[in-house]
């Protein structure tokens, strides 16, 4: 059996916890971010669980994770 190439864009925004769970980053956080309030640049500080429905489809491309 050959070995399984990782996604390198997958592998580069997403983040494996511990425990296994798939991570990711909140979308529009780094452009314009002077206009957005102080309430939307903490919401994107930390890191938000993928949604299950794109879970197996996001594992495929993490094979060695």
């Amino acid at each position: 059996m050959p070995k399984l190439k990782t996604h390198k864009g997958a592998a580069a925004r997403l983040y494996v916890t511990g425990s296994g769970r798939l991570m990711r980053r909140r979308r529009m956080s780094s452009h314009l971010r002077r206009k957005k309030p102080n309430k939307v640049t903490r919401k994107y500080a930390g890191k938000v669980p993928v949604d299950p429905t794109d879970v197996k489809r996001l594992t495929r491309l993490l094979p060695y994770r």
